[in-house]
Parts: structure tokens; sequence; C-alpha cells
């Protein structure tokens, strides 16, 4: 058991001191890529500052035997590109893998200052991260980087579920976790083929009217990840990390992906996983505060003055918990604003009228 005061030293001598908080930086999406592949190596460069996240996928999209030449593929992207605005993560291969030790002492020596956070796959418990906390700060201590690397976890497994806030809180490195609906559903022996959204034949009915159970019915198709992602929000928001709603398989259903984006968004999530540059927009579009929110968010943040006690604006109640909603609202518009000017365009020309 460690106590409070060594849960932020260095795990290892010359390590650099844990981060005592994870920075708010924008990451609406998460844009996977194989770096092994020549034809989406290329566009790299291209795509910088044009999404909040590059993740140079290292995992179960890249066949066994091109593990090596992804893995070199990252490090020369890594050598080469210079990321400004947008974050560079990796999601290495899992930890019951061969390759998972040739991914963490390949790449920390060789672009270890230039990686933001490792994504972690299939993360059973909090001796998961804590293996992974002690590798990183061995290898950091030996590369001589300056700049704790930060851990993402996904939740892939029921027992990462019910260990969730134990994960949470396994390491000052934890920068967030994300849903991985289709490892998850297959280890919770779930009946759906689908990786991410919602199923037709998960749904509530309406009662029959006058009895008559044959009549017309509506139904309503329900979110089968709606707890997962609640609790995952809940469990982020205790240790000050970040949730994220993962892929969304049906990159035709651009719609569909819009609606899973944007409910996991009200629900509290910052980001999603992108599969295809579509995905891209549609994320940037859904995680960024609409300029009506933020109109409203400042007009009653100005109309409470010192934040305390009551208004009543546009018939509405609105009071010290309104207040701090609000805030949230325009935090985030601020952070995006900082790296996307035409969002601070927008937000700029909000008048409260």
């Amino acid at each position: 058991m460690r106590t409070a005061k060594d849960f932020f030293a260095p795990l290892a001598v010359g390590a650099p001191a844990p981060l005592r908080e994870i920075p708010a930086r924008p990451s609406r999406a998460i844009h996977f890529f194989d770096p092994g592949n020549e034809k989406m190596a290329a566009k790299v460069p291209a795509m910088v500052g044009t999404v909040d996240v590059l993740l140079g996928n290292l995992e179960d999209a890249v066949k066994a035997e091109n593990k090596e030449k992804s893995r070199l593929g990252l490090v020369k992207i890594g050598q080469e590109v210079d990321f400004g605005p947008t974050q560079f993560w990796t999601r290495i291969n899992s930890l019951d893998s061969p390759w998972i030790l040739d991914d963490l002492t390949t790449l920390i020596p060789a672009i270890g200052d230039k990686l933001d956070v490792i994504m972690v796959p299939k993360v059973q418990g909090a001796e998961d991260i804590h293996y992974i906390d002690r590798l990183l700060a061995q290898l950091e201590a030996k590369a001589g980087i300056t700049k704790p690397i930060q851990v993402h976890a996904i939740l892939e497994t029921a027992r990462g579920v019910a260990n969730i806030e134990e994960i949470c809180a396994a390491s000052p490195r934890m920068q967030g976790l994300s849903l991985g609906p289709a490892d998850l559903a297959a280890d919770r022996r779930m009946k759906t083929t689908r990786v991410g959204g919602g199923h037709p034949g998960y749904l509530v009915r309406q009662d029959p009217t006058d009895g008559d159970i044959d009549g017309a019915r509506t139904t309503y198709q329900q979110d089968l990840w709606h707890y997962t992602i609640a609790r995952m929000v809940d469990a982020c928001a205790m240790h000050g990390i970040y949730p994220y709603y993962g892929p969304f398989g049906d990159i035709k259903d651009t719609v569909a992906c819009e609606d899973q984006f944007r409910n996991a968004f009200l629900l509290g999530c910052v980001g999603a996983w992108s599969l295809h540059p579509v995905q891209i927009k549609i994320a940037n579009k859904v995680f960024s505060p609409s300029i009506e929110d933020i109109k409203h968010a400042r007009r009653v943040i100005a109309a409470m003055g010192d934040g305390t006690g009551a208004v009543m604006l546009d018939g509405k109640m609105e009071d010290d918990a309104s207040v701090k909603q609000c805030k949230v609202m325009v935090a985030l518009a601020d952070e995006l604003a900082a790296i996307d000017p035409d969002l601070k365009a927008r937000y700029d020309a909000i008048t409260l009228d």
C-alpha cells in the first residue's frame, strides 16, 4: 500500500515527477491510423491541426506479421512529424501479447519525448496499470525523458468495468478511459455483433391500448451502452481524468454515429474515437458546445453576478447549480477556441442580447 506522499514520487530514479493534475487538452476526436500502412502514414503530416489527437495503432487492427513494421513506422512518424497543437498517442498491444515489451522498449527511447499518451487495451484492474506505470518510469529514466507519459485504459472486459474505480485511481499517469464495445460485448456474452451503437432488438414497447396486445404499439430502441458510459463518466470525474466514447463501427451511418457521439457528450464524455476522416468532422462538431449553448451559458453567468441566490431568465429559474453547469460549457469553449480558429471566431462573435 502506497502512502499519499509516495503516490506522486517517481517510480524510478531519474524518472520525471508524476503529474498532480491531468491537463485539460481538447481531444474531441482520437483518430486511429496504422503507421505500417504507407498510404495512411503519408497523410499524417497533413492531418496535424485538423484533429485533436492522432493515434498510431499497434494493436488489434494490425496483423501479427505486420506488428514490427507498424512499430517501426510509428517511430519514423514520431521522429519526423511536428505535431504542433495535435496530441500524439499510440495504442500498444495488450499486456498478455508477445509484442507488448517490444512496443514499449522500442517506442519510449526513440519517441518518448513526443508521445503524450499510451493507450492500454483490455485493462482488467489496477495491477495492469501498476505494471505499465513502473515500466514507463524505468524507460523514461533511462532515456532521459523529462515529461511523464500519460496512460489511457480501454474498458473491454467485464472485470475491467467492475474494477473501474481502482483502475482510475491506480496511477497519477491516468489520463482517461475509453469504452471498447466490441471486446466488452464478447466478454459479457452480449448477443450483438455491432461495434458500438444501439441494437433494434434492445427496445421498450408502448403499453397496449384497451388491453389489445396485438394492436399498434410504438417501440423505442434503447442504448446498450448507457449504463457503462454513465459509470465510466462518474469514475473519471471522481478521479479527475477523462471519459471517451470509443469506436462507432458503421462508417456509412453518419447520422447514427452523430447521435451516439452526442449522447456521450451530453453524459460527460469529452471525445470519441475516429476510424475514418468523416468521423473527425462529426466528433469536432458534437464535442464542441453550440453557439446557442455558449450564448445561454454566458447570459446565465452574467445575470447571476456573484453566483449566489437565484434569478429568472427567459421564464426559467437559474441558481448557483446553473452557474456551475454553465461554467463547464464556457471553460470547454475557451479550451477549444485556443486551438480552433474557426470556433474562436464564432464564439467571439456571440453577443448577449
